[in-house]
């Protein structure tokens, strides 16, 4: 059983809704600057909840804003940028947020696709020429196109997610990208290779594909959220550092050696855990974030504990919001676009 009824949902994405700034962006919280991800994020979260008029503000604010090239920058303020490095990840991410508001009911469904479609053909056309001859994409390229030193795991987990989701909606506006699905291919391969032992003793030692960023949950769960890592191997990443990260009655820690839980790792968390087959511990962790939920619908970041204090500052943001809405859609099962994080077999290729 879902921890959120229609009602909280409703409230949730009709806080989102409210965050929102009149030309369409959605910051991390009031005041804050926004990133194209977790913009999409909450486009995605408030068509979820019903408020479509703010999603599509949300997508035309990413049209507007798409560098020629395809890309984004990393921050944006209401008034400009704040940092200009492009980030690979962010930038694909579109698709990803595109595909679930098309499957979605009561929305534009194929509409949107179309509307959305030279934005994520030029966005993922943009991320392709960032793949490296291993498979793998930068963390980050500068203004002037020279790529980041290292690659991250958890970024190019999300990657292929999105380079895939791309492929399904080109394939669905019959203008199949073949390219983009080998890419996707190769990003899934080495993500899997990083987690064999002798990859995850090359992460260790600091010679290995990806950054060594074991600390940080997202790292962890992010190849099973995905779908980078699959069945059985899917399972024994979950379960081998569970107890490092989740805090009973609590939630998921978002580093391994601070009791810092937060709402948006701990529903991110859940819906690895579904994936990986582990239904009653995506079910207990969603609802652990209960604990985090305002009045309002909107989610406290996190909490400090033992303390339980409420940080950074109390903050109230809306990426946290997103991800426990878009967390308990997946979980219930409540649409077809669930399928986006929880695929069944028809949707295992694109």
């Amino acid at each position: 059983m879902s921890p959120l009824s229609p009602t909280q949902v409703g409230a949730t994405a009709s806080w989102l809704a409210s965050q929102q700034l009149a030309n369409g962006m959605v910051p991390w919280y009031a005041g804050g600057h926004a990133d194209p991800w977790n913009h999409t994020e909450a486009a995605m979260a408030m068509a979820a909840g019903g408020e479509w008029q703010a999603a599509v503000k949300a997508f035309e604010w990413l049209a507007v804003n798409q560098l020629p090239d395809g890309s984004w920058c990393t921050f944006y303020l209401p008034d400009g940028v704040v940092e200009p490095r492009r980030d690979p990840n962010v930038c694909a991410y579109v698709a990803t947020g595109a595909w679930w508001c098309s499957r979605l009911p009561d929305g534009p469904g194929d509409a949107l696709l179309e509307d959305m479609w030279p934005a994520v053909d030029r966005a993922l056309n943009w991320c392709v020429r960032q793949q490296r001859p291993g498979g793998e994409l930068p963390w980050s390229v500068a203004p002037d196109g020279t790529p980041g030193l290292f690659s991250l795991l958890a970024a190019c987990s999300s990657a292929q997610q999105s380079l895939y989701n791309g492929a399904r909606m080109a394939a669905r506006l019959g203008r199949e990208r073949p390219g983009w699905v080998r890419a996707a291919d190769a990003l899934a391969a080495v993500v899997g290779d990083s987690l064999t032992p002798a990859g995850r003793a090359g992460r260790t030692e600091g010679t290995g594909t990806f950054a060594p960023k074991d600390r940080w949950a997202m790292d962890w769960y992010y190849p099973v959220l995905t779908g980078a890592a699959t069945g059985r191997a899917a399972t024994e990443r979950m379960v081998s550092r569970w107890e490092e990260f989740v805090e009973p009655e609590l939630g998921t820690r978002c580093v391994a050696d601070r009791a810092w839980v937060t709402a948006a790792e701990t529903a991110e968390c859940a819906m690895a855990a579904g994936r990986a087959g582990m239904a009653e511990e995506a079910a207990r962790l969603l609802e652990w974030t209960g604990h985090l939920r305002n009045d309002d619908g909107a989610y406290w970041t996190g909490c400090a504990h033992p303390q339980c204090v409420r940080y950074p500052g109390g903050q109230l943001s809306t990426y946290s919001a997103a991800a426990v809405v878009i967390a308990d859609h997946v979980l219930a099962r409540r649409s077809p676009a669930a399928e986006v994080f929880a695929p069944s077999g028809d949707e295992q290729a694109p």
